[in-house]
């Protein structure tokens, strides 16, 4: 038997989140500003413990440090990847993130590429992604001249949508959106446009324009792939969300007994939808697990949405 390690998620309270993530999943949330949980984490913002099992207690970042092996002995300094649930009672910023030479120079990290699947969308949220500038100049001025309206790229969203976020993406998650988030472990965001909103001490969050405007990507490529390769399971069906040089996301809507075979160096395990038996233990929406590199298949059973987020 490998190992399967039931995370423990850690919550931040975020001036723009809400209730969804203890109306939804049922966690204990720390207030009813939470907007994040933090499902799967190495992260030291936010470093998850492994919930039971021989490493009980253990955080992910001491297993992945101590234990490699576990993790197919793959290089790095720390564990690579991160998976969020992302509470947005109200808009995010507007924001960038780096990539990986401009973190490791700027904030000794890894620079950010993520995705985010959107899991519950109130009627007529939408997102924002990329821009209409078509010069640096151009993006800048708008900047200057506070001229979100037709600078950004935005459009409404449903559940079941995608999108690929790459690093030098101008971003926003907005209002009455719930989202999966798969993403590299860094926690660098580039703040450019917060809609001059005010904290409970009346200050504006800080704001990061210089390095907004150092690392957004002009003209934007706001292009994305619709078009998602769809496999046939014994029971269910397997979408491929992407396959980069960062991570790969699959969905997996299963109404069945499935075995899924694990190649990978890890698998990190989110159950967004049903209820059901994962290797003969009851699991329930909102559970999150990694299943380490010694444990080469898992058998899922029941009436389930899952994500699976690997390199």
């Amino acid at each position: 038997m490998g190992h399967i390690l039931r995370m423990n998620p850690v919550f931040k309270e975020m001036i723009w989140g809400g209730t969804k993530l203890k109306d939804i999943y049922g966690y204990e949330i720390p207030s009813d500003h939470t907007g994040e949980c933090w499902a799967i984490s190495a992260h030291k913002n936010g470093d998850c413990t492994i919930a039971d099992g021989e490493y009980k207690g253990k955080t992910l970042s001491w297993l992945f440090e101590n234990h490699r092996e576990l993790f197919g002995n793959i290089e790095g300094d720390q564990f690579p990847l991160l998976v969020k649930i992302i509470d947005a009672k109200n808009d995010l910023s507007v924001q960038v993130h780096p990539d990986d030479a401009y973190a490791k120079e700027h904030e000794n990290s890894l620079g950010k590429t993520e995705c985010w699947f959107v899991l519950q969308a109130d009627e007529g949220t939408k997102m924002v992604m990329g821009h209409h500038a078509k010069t640096k100049d151009e993006f800048v001025k708008a900047i200057e001249n506070d001229d979100y309206d037709n600078l950004l790229n935005s459009f409404k969203i449903k559940a079941g949508d995608f999108f690929y976020i790459p690093s030098g993406t101008l971003h926003a998650i907005c209002s009455g959106s719930l989202i999966y988030e798969a993403q590299q472990s860094s926690d660098i965001t580039y703040r450019v446009y917060d809609y001059h909103r005010k904290d409970a001490d009346g200050n504006e969050r800080q704001l990061h324009v210089q390095q907004s405007i150092d690392v957004t990507n002009v003209p934007a490529d706001i292009d994305q792939n619709k078009e998602f390769s769809q496999t046939i399971l014994e029971n269910g069906t397997k979408t491929r969300y992407v396959d980069s040089e960062f991570f790969k996301v699959d969905r997996y809507q299963l109404n069945g007994k499935n075995v899924i075979k694990n190649d990978e160096p890890f698998m990190m395990v989110s159950i967004i939808e049903g209820t059901g038996i994962f290797e003969g233990n009851e699991v329930k929406k909102g559970d999150h697990f990694v299943i380490c590199s010694d444990q080469k298949e898992v058998t899922f059973d029941g009436d389930m949405e899952v994500m699976i987020s690997t390199l």
